[in-house]
């Protein structure tokens, strides 16, 4: 008998394919397929949110970037803008991310590092000098601080004279995963739950274009999860956005149609492909049937995409190109909104301008080049992935009905359920990978020696000292008498229940800084400690 290459041919979730399928393995395939999946655009969405994909319109290519100074990273923007890029997406520093300023004794060592370092409204007014803010597309990677960096761009947008609803783009706002897997939270769950509701109510109302929320099985999947957890734990993590905003009296349907979504794209192509169509699938049976949505673009999950940052590799990072390549592919033909392509020296430092710029071409022959952009849904009707589509959907369905029989998505995080679920799937991946039953190439196998000459970013401490230094000047021409009277606004508003929002924009409009407005809500809703699970 002839040996198999693999010891086992089974998916991150388990899901073991056939060597070979057929209309038996689909039952729909019997079914008039229509009826089954919906055409694209239409209820349940399994083949898109838009009639025509991508015949109509590309998806938005969004590349992550945002380093050192908010003048640093302003260059950055044009560079890729000017290449061809057809969105931003920013990236911020720890600090920032954190709710300190730049001049903190906690943010020593890491202002500018893994993000642009913005404190003050005179940060933000840099970051985006010279970009149009009514005509681009903002994406903005923060959760703790969502607010606070909300009001700093919704106050530049007032001092050139753009009104709030011109604005376009996503807070990604997104709590609860920083709980589950990443880390950046500062208040306990409850009371940023309430932050993002008022979020919610403020932006259906002042900022009615906005993204008020990215939910992200992004960074749950680079936790170490299984590509069914990522679809569970999201959209749980979703419906708990939900379930809060009607709790606090918001009709599901003046918010839900501006909830966005944030997915891996992993190196299992066709799992990764399925995973999408299957996402989509269960968000509209949830929106239309549980939550009584009557908009069908409450019924819709539009998302962006990331490529998997966790699968890249400091061996032989010239490979990482490919990995790009084949992730992206798989997002694009999973109907994405948006994508980012991660450059190939990330496994290394901050992304050279070299590799961003190839990072950005990868999607822009994949859409110009590759003809995987000519027709909706290609894969639809593979007796595999219908299949592999169906099996996902259960295994999340099952995922979120033991979430709920368990007090749902914040009791599990209290308990650490969550948590321990994607421990468990990454130490089984990471003994794959130490038992080479899973290869990574020039890791595990295909070994070559090492080569020194790949050029590495790194931020200078120059960087740090220049941005403090411009904060104290900006901290020093203020009126303190105004700074110290709308920091006490804060205060009542987070005690009284009142919406954050609006006295946050005039707070950061008379220049508080992030860090004085984080400390004033931190003595009102106190501090997250986190379960500690073994």
């Amino acid at each position: 008998m002839e040996k198999s290459r693999k010891p086992s041919f089974k998916t991150s979730s388990g899901i073991e394919p056939k060597a070979f399928y057929s209309s038996k393995d689909w039952p729909g395939a019997n079914a008039k397929f229509e009826e089954l999946l919906g055409a694209p655009g239409q209820y349940p969405y399994t083949r898109g949110v838009q009639s025509s994909m991508y015949r109509g319109r590309l998806w938005t290519m969004r590349q992550y970037a945002g380093f050192g100074s908010a003048k640093e990273s302003n260059t950055r923007y044009k560079m890729l803008l000017d290449r061809g890029q057809t969105g931003l997406s920013v990236a911020f520093d720890l600090p920032t991310q954190m709710g300190y300023d730049s001049d903190h004794v906690m943010s020593t060592g890491e202002v500018g590092k893994v993000g642009v370092a913005v404190s003050s409204i005179e940060d933000m007014e840099t970051l985006f000098d010279g970009l149009p803010l009514e005509k681009i597309s903002t994406s903005m990677t923060i959760n703790s601080t969502a607010g606070i960096l909300l009001a700093f761009y919704v106050a530049v947008a007032r001092r050139r004279g753009i009104s709030p609803d011109k604005l376009t783009g996503t807070i990604q706002n997104d709590l609860l995963k920083e709980y589950i897997a990443r880390g950046t939270y500062i208040f306990p769950p409850r009371p940023s739950l309430r932050i993002i509701t008022d979020i919610f109510d403020f932006c259906a109302k002042e900022v009615p274009n906005w993204n008020t929320i990215s939910i992200s099985g992004y960074h749950i999947r680079e936790a170490g999860s299984t590509a069914a957890q990522e679809i569970a734990f999201t959209l749980a993590n979703g419906i708990t956005y939900v379930e809060a905003a009607v709790a606090k009296g918001l009709d599901v349907d003046s918010f839900a149609g501006r909830l966005s979504f944030f997915f891996n794209v992993h190196n299992n192509f066709l799992e990764e492909v399925a995973k999408f169509r299957a996402a989509r699938r269960m968000w509209a049976k949830i929106m239309r049937v549980r939550f009584k949505a009557k908009d069908d673009k409450s019924w819709r999950l539009r998302f962006h995409s990331q490529t998997a940052g966790s699968t890249l590799t400091a061996q032989q990072p010239e490979n990482n190109i490919v990995r790009v390549t084949i992730q992206a592919l798989a997002s694009v033909l999973g109907g994405t909104q948006s994508l980012h392509t991660n450059s190939m020296d990330e496994a290394l430092g901050l992304p050279t301008e070299k590799a961003a710029t190839i990072a950005l071409r990868t999607q822009q022959i994949i859409a110009h080049e590759s003809g995987a952009a000519d027709v909706i849904d290609p894969f639809a009707g593979s007796y595999y992935i219908e299949s592999l589509t169906d099996e996902l959907e259960k295994k999340a369905t099952d995922y979120i009905e033991r979430i709920e029989g368990l007090g749902g998505v914040v009791k599990c995080i209290e308990t650490g359920f969550i948590q321990r679920e994607i421990q468990q799937a990454a130490y089984e991946t990471q003994r794959a990978v130490e038992a080479k039953t899973e290869i990574v190439v020039g890791v595990n196998d295909f070994l070559q020696a090492s080569d020194n000459s790949q050029e590495i970013m790194k931020i200078t401490d120059a960087v740090s000292l220049e941005q403090i230094e411009r904060l104290k000047r900006f901290k020093a021409k203020r009126d303190m008498v105004k700074v110290q009277f709308h920091l006490a606004k804060v205060r009542v508003a987070a005690e009284n229940d009142q919406n954050l929002m609006p006295v946050l924009i005039d707070a950061v409009e008379v220049g508080c800084t992030l860090g004085e407005i984080s400390d004033t809500l931190r003595k009102v809703f106190g501090l997250f400690k986190e379960t500690i699970t073994v």
